[in-house]
C-alpha cells in the first residue's frame, strides 16, 4: 500500500471525461463516495446532469459538463469549466470509448480512423491538456480505459478497438515510467466484460459476424464492481488494475508461447467456442425482461 491509501479521494478534484453512463458513472460516484468533488463531463450532458444532480443527492459534490473528446477545443474547455467550477483537478480520467463488430476486410477506414481517434487519441487529449499543469505542479494522477481486448489476443471481431485499447495500455505504461518519479501518479483500468449499454450503440459492418469475446474464465461484471476494483486499485498504488485478476493468469500462459496461444483461440473458434464469459446468476436475473 502507499502512503496515502485511504487519502486519495478525500478532498480531491476529480475530472472524468465518459462519465455520463456505464463504466464512467459507477466511478464518479464511487470516488465521490470516498470524498472526491466530481466533474463529469460527456457528449450527452443530460445524463451527465442525471449523474452529478445523483452524486449531490447523495450528499456529494458534482458538477456536469458538456465534452466531446475528439475535439482538442472541447477538452480544455470542459477542463477550464471542471477547474472554474471545483478549482484545480487532481485526477483526470479518460474513459470515454466505442466498440464496432465486423471482419476487418469490411470495415472501411473512416471507421479504423475513428474507432483510434475515439478509443486511443481522445485519452491522448486528456493527457496533453492536463499534464504540462500537473508536470507544474509535481502532483496529479491521471487514469486511462483500456479492455482486456488491449492486453491479450482474442478480439477478432473488433481489431481495431483492440488496437486502440492496446495503445492505450503502452501509453500508459510508458506514461508511467516516465512521470511517476516527477510526483505523478499514472493508472490504467482494464475493463474485461462488463454490464454496460456499450453495444447498443455499436455498428456492426459484417452480417452475422460473431463477437469474439475474452474467454469462459472471465466474468460479466456490474459497473459498480469495477468501480470499486479500480479506486482500490488506485489507492494501493496500481498502474495496470484489471477488472478481474484473470487476466493476468491468462497473460502468463501467452507469455508463455505466444505463438501456442494464439493457435489455441483459432482452435476454439473453430470449434464454435466464442470465449462467452460467464454471466452469474444475479446479473443474469437483472438482464431477463420483467413479466
Amino acid at each position: 500500500m502507499t502512503d496515502n491509501a485511504g487519502a486519495l479521494f478525500a478532498g480531491a478534484n476529480a475530472l472524468i471525461f465518459g462519465g455520463a453512463k456505464g463504466i464512467g458513472k459507477a466511478v464518479a460516484q464511487e470516488w465521490a463516495r470516498r470524498g472526491a468533488r466530481l466533474a463529469v463531463a460527456d457528449i450527452a450532458e443530460d445524463a451527465a446532469q442525471e449523474t452529478a444532480d445523483e452524486i449531490v443527492a447523495a450528499g456529494g459534490i458534482a458538477v456536469a459538463l458538456s465534452a466531446n473528446v475528439m475535439q482538442d477545443e472541447s477538452v480544455a474547455a470542459a477542463a477550464s469549466r471542471a477547474e472554474a467550477e471545483l478549482g484545480e483537478i487532481d485526477i483526470v480520467m479518460n474513459n470515454v470509448g466505442g466498440m464496432l463488430n465486423g471482419h476487418p476486410e469490411d470495415i472501411p477506414m473512416s471507421e479504423w480512423q475513428r474507432i483510434m481517434d475515439l478509443n486511443y487519441f481522445a485519452a491522448v487529449r486528456g493527457v496533453q491538456h492536463f499534464l504540462p499543469k500537473f508536470l507544474a505542479r509535481g502532483s496529479g494522477h491521471i487514469v486511462n480505459t483500456a479492455s482486456f481486448a488491449g492486453l491479450y489476443p482474442y478480439a477478432a471481431s473488433r481489431v481495431p478497438y483492440a488496437a486502440a485499447k492496446a495503445a492505450v495500455i503502452a501509453m500508459t505504461q510508458n506514461l508511467a515510467i516516465y512521470l511517476e518519479p516527477q510526483g505523478i501518479r499514472v493508472s490504467c483500468l482494464i475493463p474485461g466484460p462488463v454490464a454496460t449499454s456499450v453495444m447498443d450503440s455499436m455498428t456492426s459492418w459484417t452480417e452475422d459476424c460473431p463477437m469474439r469475446g475474452p474467454g469462459a474464465e472471465t466474468r460479466l461484471l456490474l459497473p459498480q464492481e469495477l468501480a470499486t476494483k479500480l479506486a482500490d486499485g488506485m489507492e494501493a498504488g496500481g498502474i495496470l488494475i484489471p477488472s478481474d485478476d484473470v487476466a493476468f493468469d491468462i497473460v502468463k500462459r501467452w507469455a508463455a508461447s505466444p505463438d501456442a496461444f494464439i493457435r489455441a483461440k483459432i482452435a476454439e473458434f473453430e470449434s464454435g467456442d466464442r470465449g462467452n464469459p460467464e454471466v452469474p446468476e444475479e446479473i443474469l436475473k437483472m438482464m431477463a425482461p420483467s413479466s
